[in-house]
């Protein structure tokens, strides 16, 4: 188990942490817990809402137990009994009730949470010496021996010992100090659109995809959340047009966009289309990796995403996310807050396991292609846990959770 002492060399050192998604806040936490003194700043005016459903699993089950969250967060999974297939006049063509696409196997130690509750369980978690800076974001920063001097968007001015990029798949902090996003993002011509609305299919902790006959390069998934009071619509699909092109920054020219491409798709998609236009529940991004030969420079790391995003399609970021912050945060505790032992450290320990997960995109991003989604009553792709499940379980697995 992590040593919870409060060495008092530590208590001096400050640490800038940009991001609080799961990543950022997950690492407040245990550098808390430590000893250290944590900021954490966030673009949003609040902790994001929305999201789509995660999953945790394998190693990063035993991150949240060493939090004491465990039982929390088995409390608050969606608790999905099973999924099923739909035409586009709605008929159910399959159903099963072994496994879901998006959680697995339904009698699995696994934990499927949404996105935001796993969030606000990890802010609480953490003791109230976590200060945490909303509706701001990092503008400058320049560091040197003594530490690192950040410009804040809003203005104010101050010094760390040490900045922590976990700002996700489109990170400032990289930019900032590893250059521009184009050096190491690897899209795979895959977009995903997620949003909220009313459960008017009547749904009960289920899971209904529906791919179109004969396009195979889309698919749009409907799924129960907060006890069945909210479904969480999916859309995804295909495109070789640029990711500029792709991403417009006007978060309405995105949800433009995601109408078109979802047009024509049958089934229910008219109402969820509504619903869009109704919620502020929205997330939208290209499917994609983060690749670097190096997570740290001088006093700046980045964690999560932002330094080796999995892409959603492996299903394991937030299970990276949650073992990366608490590798990173034991590592910095146990070579007393320096930087220079502590960072070359954390990547010794977590390269493996990130190529490890970052290979499972290798054996999903098939689901847009096409492949089986011309076989009446097929789930596309989504019929049986397939070898990239195989891949999870053992990537999630197979690293060895040192204590601290």
């Amino acid at each position: 188990m992590p040593n919870s002492t409060r060495p008092h060399h530590s208590r001096t050192t400050s640490v800038l942490v940009s991001g609080a998604g799961i990543a950022g806040t997950a690492l407040a936490h245990w550098l808390d817990r430590y000893g250290f003194r944590v900021t954490v700043v966030e673009r949003a005016p609040s902790l994001r809402g929305g999201g789509q459903p995660v999953d945790i699993r394998g190693n990063a089950l035993d991150v949240v137990d060493r939090m004491g969250l465990l039982a929390e967060v088995r409390a608050r999974r969606t608790g999905l009994r099973g999924m099923s297939l739909v035409d586009v006049d709605g008929r159910e063509l399959s159903r099963t009730t072994g496994w879901t696409a998006g959680g697995g196997p339904v009698d699995g130690p696994d934990v499927e949470i949404l996105r935001d509750e796993l969030a606000v369980l990890l802010v609480g978690a953490a003791r109230p010496g976590v200060e945490y800076r909303f509706d701001d974001s990092i503008e400058t920063l320049v560091q040197d021996e003594e530490g690192v001097r950040v410009r804040f968007r809003g203005g104010a001015e101050a010094s760390y010992d040490l900045l922590v990029g976990a700002d996700g798949l489109h990170s400032g902090t990289r930019r900032l100090v590893f250059g521009p996003e184009r050096d190491y993002l690897h899209p795979i011509a895959t977009y995903l659109a997620s949003w909220s609305a009313p459960n008017h299919l009547g749904l009960d902790r289920w899971q209904v995809i529906h791919r179109p006959a004969g396009r195979g390069d889309r698919m749009c998934m409907a799924m129960t959340v907060r006890d069945n009071t909210e479904l969480r619509f999916f859309l995804g699909f295909g495109s070789d047009e640029s990711v500029e092109r792709m991403l417009p920054r006007d978060p309405a020219e995105q949800r433009r966009l995601v109408a078109e491409r979802a047009a024509g798709m049958g089934w229910e998609v008219p109402r969820f289309l509504a619903a869009l236009g109704e919620t502020d529940v929205f997330h939208y991004d290209v499917v994609a990796q983060i690749k670097m030969d190096r997570w740290s420079r001088g006093r700046v790391v980045l964690l999560g995403d932002a330094g080796y995003c999995c892409s959603p399609l492996t299903g394991q970021g937030t299970s990276v996310a949650l073992t990366a912050a608490y590798v990173l945060a034991g590592e910095l505790h146990a070579a007393d807050g320096d930087h220079r032992a502590a960072y070359p450290a954390y990547e010794r320990r977590l390269r493996d396991h990130v190529a490890a997960n970052q290979a499972i995109l290798e054996l999903t991003g098939h689901r847009l292609d096409g492949g089986a989604a011309e076989e009446p009553g097929s789930f596309g792709g989504f019929d049986e846990p397939g070898p990239e499940m195989d891949a999870v379980f053992r990537a999630a697995t197979a690293f060895d959770l040192p204590d601290y």
